[in-house]
């Protein structure tokens, strides 16, 4: 409603409506009072202020005043250009902490809410209402259960093929505890995932994950009664026989939503780590994986919460040397007779920590281990021995104990002497027929035979 040159909103337009009844007698001070729910005192000042300034006295005295803690339009221009530009994508809290450690502006995540959706500039992270699930309490130790997933995504937007992100993520705290790339989910993005929870924190209790045959063999639910009974066992997959080695219990998640709090993980890390991968300017998984270590840090800082049990359920960490022979991929082949193995098309022989050749029983198992960072080692006998490859045909000649150079001449043609018996009885038979006169021999068979 206006009143001239003044815009007045219904509440003002009501109390307009009362005080004009006021200045011309028909209602007291008191009813005034009343209907408005104004006291006497302020009723009589605005009665007052009618007769000095006319309607505008019952307007707001803050109307058309500038804020002072109002956002300036430079401000707010600069967030509608990162919204669209190099923070698009990121949240509001997350661009409201990303604009103050890259560009000084402090600014709260619901003024960037408001401003952007002045500027119609959608939210992608609108939360929708979960469905309703029987809630799991935390564990009240750190370390007593991890969750352990993969997600595979278009983490570098493009300037690389997509990569798989393997995490694992702590139940009682949310403390990430290990984050790794890899070209497809897999065994050794796991591996690299475990080695920095053991290394960094200790060995943790338990692990929780999905059914996938990285950690579960396919056939683990096809055993029959009888087979059960007999007392057979399915076989452990490599990842099984790692934590199997390191003690730890390997739980199997039904579903999703049973391992709900990495689940949470991945969509934040899709929200928040693209963003800063994007701002860091990565375009490889090498260098990707080289910025997980400080992003880790980071972001238990910002999200990770306090166990409800200060004491830790980690067990101390295995020796390096350990470690990197239990947390490997291992392949099993079968020796040769001349103390060799056979591994992706090489031939390797087992040297000692004195460099000497060990001999191997023909047709024994020996356990070849690859280990994280390349490098490739085996197992013979309950020993740990480095391995060393045969590059040409000439070595593994020598290793098998053939001499080239004394090697033995071919035999030539053998002549028996003259007393042998072969040769008696040939030559009786020679003189035989020269006595008999009767027999034709040429010169060919007299030079043969000849005595």
């Amino acid at each position: 409603m206006s009143r001239g040159d003044v815009y007045l909103s219904e509440k003002e337009s009501r109390r307009v409506y009362v005080m004009e009844r006021l200045m011309e007698g028909v209602v007291t001070v008191k009813e005034a009072s009343c209907v408005l729910g104004l006291s006497e005192r302020q009723i009589k000042r605005l009665k007052a202020g009618v007769k000095e300034r006319g309607i505008a006295a019952l307007a707001h005295g803050n109307r058309g005043r500038k804020p002072k803690h109002a956002t300036p339009k430079e401000v707010k221009e600069a967030i509608v250009g990162f919204a669209v530009g190099k923070y698009h994508g990121a949240s509001y809290q997350h661009m409201s902490e990303l604009m103050k450690e890259h560009d000084g502006i402090f600014v709260s995540a619901k003024t960037v809410g408001r401003i952007l959706k002045e500027a119609s500039i959608p939210n992608k992270h609108t939360h929708k209402a979960p469905r309703r699930r029987r809630t799991r309490n935390r564990m009240s130790m750190e370390g007593m259960l991890v969750q352990c997933d993969a997600s595979p995504h278009d983490w570098l937007e493009g300037r690389c093929s997509k990569l798989c992100l393997h995490g694992a993520i702590d139940d009682a705290t949310g403390k990430v505890f290990g984050l790794y790339f890899r070209p497809n989910e897999d065994l050794l993005g796991y591996l690299h995932v475990l080695k920095q929870m053991v290394e960094d924190y200790g060995v943790p209790r338990s692990i929780y994950s999905d059914g996938h045959s990285i950690f579960f063999s396919p056939k683990g639910d096809k055993l029959s009664i009888e087979e059960e009974l007999k007392g057979e066992r399915v076989k452990l997959t490599q990842f099984g026989e790692v934590l199997n080695q390191l003690g730890i219990t390997h739980i199997k998640a039904r579903s999703p939503q049973a391992k709900g709090r990495i689940e949470r993980l991945w969509e934040t890390l899709q929200s928040r780590l693209i963003v800063e991968l994007r701002i860091a300017n990565i375009s490889s998984m090498d260098d990707a994986n080289d910025f997980l270590c400080g992003f880790k840090k980071r972001f238990n800082g910002r999200f990770a919460v306090k166990a409800e049990d200060k004491e830790q359920a980690f067990r101390a960490s295995p020796g390096v040397d350990s470690l990197h022979k239990i947390i490997c991929i291992k392949s099993y082949r079968k020796a040769s007779n001349g103390s060799t193995i056979s591994y992706e098309g090489n031939t390797y022989q087992l040297l000692d920590c004195r460099g000497r050749v060990v001999p191997l029983k023909p047709k024994s198992t020996v356990c070849v281990t690859r280990h994280l960072d390349g490098s490739l080692g085996a197992l013979y006998s309950g020993d740990y021995f480095k391995l060393k490859a045969i590059s040409n045909d000439t070595d593994k000649k020598a290793i098998q104990g053939e001499d080239i150079e004394n090697k033995a001449k071919p035999r030539g043609k053998y002549k028996p002497p003259t007393d042998h018996p072969w040769r008696r009885s040939i030559n009786n038979t020679i003189r035989y027929y020269k006595n008999k006169k009767s027999y034709p021999m040429n010169d060919e068979l007299r030079e043969t035979y000849a005595p």
